[in-house]
């Protein structure tokens, strides 16, 4: 093997690294938001009123490191404003607003887990786009890491299926995907600024959903109970706003854009993880043993997927991540 390629393939798994790093991080933040939002609702707060403010204290957040991020290059907006838009109707307001909708209607476990079939709806989609099969080990993998899903979210016994719930968790799921698929996509705009701008656009139209009633708006003025301390409502928004919307978003941004959308989507099933972790260490709700079990298989699984999406890019059966695909523009000949 030559030198120059000996030195890309370091890059290369030096990237994803720092991609399966981030999306960790990202995942850890995403799962904080149950147990510091649970006491708000259980205060009077309307879903749709903690989305509204949750993704407008995001989206404000996100302004000053997306501006920055950009550096004056601000035709990249126009540009790449397709994605923008797409990204925050389906993957910011879309994907939040029907979950919500989701858990009036479904045991939270099986909302989630209907949501969370967002990474294969993407397989299947490339697998038609394509008409390439994944690879064996991307299968396995996508098949363990369900698998666990089921076990992590402990959905057993009779469970009574409410089938518009049904309905807005699978809508749920699709913006999930969409959301991968937006922020995959190998543009100029910068990925914390397109999570800023998508942001700004999700709470544009969360707000009007609002306005306009088809999103309840309940937000009294309560003094509610967070890890054991009283506070007013203002505070777990303000950190519902930073760590699991602002900091999370911005930071998955990065890690789908180094890691593409496969890997990205099946890499996110570890919020799951983390929020029965958080909820046992800071709620003492204490996992059974089939969720330790659960457990096992989604990181087998993620860890299998990850060999497999290599595979599938060298075989045209998934797309390449975007920081690959820019790479190789700009190192692309003139033709002559």
């Amino acid at each position: 093997m030559r030198e120059d390629d000996v030195q890309g393939a370091a890059a290369g798994t030096g990237t994803r690294g720092v991609g399966i790093v981030a999306g960790l991080v990202a995942a850890l933040a995403f799962a904080t938001s149950g147990p510091v939002v649970k006491p708000l609702l259980a205060a009077g707060w309307s879903p749709g009123a903690a989305i509204v403010v949750r993704l407008t204290l995001g989206a404000l957040l996100l302004a000053g490191p997306a501006a920055w991020a950009l550096r004056g290059r601000w035709a990249t907006l126009r540009t790449d404003w397709p994605t923008v838009v797409g990204l925050g109707l389906t993957g910011v307001a879309g994907a939040s607003t029907f979950y919500f909708f989701a858990v009036e209607r479904l045991p939270v476990a099986v909302a989630l887990l209907v949501e969370y079939t967002g990474p294969l709806l993407l397989l299947l989609w490339a697998w038609v786009r394509t008409r390439r099969v994944p690879s064996r080990a991307t299968l396995v993998g996508a098949s363990l890491a369900m698998g666990g899903l089921v076990l992590v979210l402990d959905v057993t016994g009779a469970v009574r299926l409410d089938p518009v719930g049904l309905l807005f968790a699978g809508l749920a799921a699709l913006g999930n995907a969409a959301y991968f698929a937006f922020t995959a996509r190998p543009i100029a705009l910068p990925p914390v600024s397109l999570a800023g701008a998508a942001m700004a656009v999700g709470a544009a139209v969360v707000g009007l959903l609002a306005a306009v009633g088809l999103l309840p708006f309940v937000a009294p003025d309560v003094q509610v109970d967070v890890l054991g301390a009283r506070m007013h409502w203002a505070v777990p928004l303000l950190v519902v706003g930073i760590v699991p919307t602002a900091v999370a978003y911005g930071v998955s941004a990065v890690s789908v854009r180094l890691l593409g959308e496969r890997l990205a989507s099946f890499l996110a099933l570890s919020e799951v993880l983390l929020s029965v972790a958080l909820a046992w260490v800071l709620l003492g709700e204490q996992p059974l043993v089939v969720q330790g079990v659960g457990a096992v298989l989604v990181v087998a699984g993620v860890a299998l997927v990850r060999l497999g999406a290599e595979q599938d890019v060298a075989h045209g059966a998934a797309p390449a991540p975007a920081v690959d695909v820019l790479e190789e523009r700009e190192v692309a000949p003139e033709p002559v």
